[in-house]
């Protein structure tokens, strides 16, 4: 038998590629949908539709895997095979805690597996159009320009880490967009993670958004296991610590800094960004646990005109939604200029869908304000 000639080897190969990463793409997509509906009551209904598209993701990854893969080739085969295995995990994950004991806590460690997926995809946006448009909101996925400028990236952009591997704390992670001009000054945003989560994986709940709008992300971790909700101080200086060390590498623009976080992260924004020398200059909390007292320990004149996003779901079962309307009613009563999203089936996760409409809040609010430069 004669070897295949290397024409019908590459045939093999691309016919390979664009299976399994049409495959890949949509457990992706699926992924992110049981994460946005992930609620303790619906979790055997969301954990059964994914064993079809992952049986597939399956099928697709053991012929890529079979093939003969040469040596310029052998990092895109890696990182593909990594990324299809994390989803692959999420799905197994999902399924066990479906049909376990462990319920709800092993659903929220499998997706933990979605953004460890997101992290080995996201290098091959560079070489593979359908990636880098994946990493776009759908309205932005066939605009050609767009496509053309991220794939053209200027110095310094893409996703760094810095002292944050997963098994850290007190790192952080730092996405640029590509296509950010050198010399003008850029939004940022700094996204907060759950208690026990990791600014590595949170990244990428915010990546979309934040390179559709051309915004710098930056995901810190804490440095405990969660932020020091007890002692403030402690993590609001490694907040400015961080912050400062991005300026200082890339133009941030001073009247447009939002911090914004999730559940323990949510409740921080607020600790944190309603402190007087806050360099932030927007908060936008999610799942947020909140007291009344804490205004008290304000200044007025901080909160005072603040911009505020708070996005709380009806059905979250850590910090019931009154919570989050005892804080609006609160935060209106002390000048804040306050938005409030109660989403009906949300339930105590994080809504990446929601995103695009905080950013664009945020882009509209670009009056200076007196966060701390």
């Amino acid at each position: 038998m004669t070897a295949a000639s290397p024409s019908v080897q590459d045939e093999a190969r691309l016919d390979a590629i664009a299976t399994l990463l049409a495959r890949l793409l949509g457990v992706l997509d699926a992924l992110e949908a049981v994460g946005r509906a992930l609620n303790p009551p619906a979790l055997p209904s969301l954990a059964g539709p994914l064993a079809e598209p992952a049986a597939a993701l399956r099928a697709g990854l053991s012929a890529f895997q079979a093939l003969d893969w040469p040596t310029p080739l052998a990092a895109f085969r890696d990182q593909t095979v990594q990324a299809a295995t994390a989803a692959l995990r999420a799905c197994d994950g999902l399924a066990a805690a479906a049909e376990g004991a462990d319920g709800v806590r092993g659903a929220y460690r499998a997706m933990r597996q979605l953004p460890r997926a997101a992290e080995a995809l996201y290098p091959l946006a560079a070489v593979l159009p359908a990636v880098s448009r994946w990493f776009l909101e759908p309205a932005l996925r066939d605009d050609p320009g767009r496509l053309a400028r991220l794939a053209t990236p200027t110095e310094g952009s893409g996703v760094h880490h810095v002292a944050n591997e997963t098994t850290d704390r007190g790192g952080f992670s730092v996405y640029v967009p590509e296509d950010l001009p050198p010399d003008r000054p850029a939004p940022l945003v700094m996204a907060l993670h759950g208690g026990a989560g990791h600014g590595r994986l949170f990244l990428w709940s915010w990546l979309r958004a934040a390179r559709s709008r051309g915004a710098i992300l930056v995901a810190p971790t804490s440095t405990g296991d969660t932020w020091s909700l007890m002692d403030p101080e402690i993590d609001s200086a490694h907040l400015a610590e961080v912050l400062a060390a991005v300026a200082a590498r890339w133009p941030v623009d001073p009247a447009r800094r939002l911090l914004a976080g999730m559940s323990d992260g949510g409740t921080f924004t607020l600790l944190s960004g309603l402190q007087e020398d806050s360099p932030f200059t927007h908060l936008a909390p999610f799942a947020a646990s909140f007291h009344p007292l804490l205004l008290t320990m304000a200044e007025p004149a901080r909160v005072r005109g603040l911009p505020v996003h708070l996005v709380h779901g009806a059905l979250d079962w850590m910090f019931p939604v009154t919570v989050a309307r005892t804080a609006d009613r609160a935060l209106r009563a002390a000048g804040a200029a306050v938005t409030y999203r109660e989403v009906t089936d949300l339930s105590h996760v994080f809504p990446t869908d929601m995103t695009p409409e905080v950013l664009d809040w945020f882009g509209a609010h670009t009056t200076p304000r007196n966060g701390r430069s």
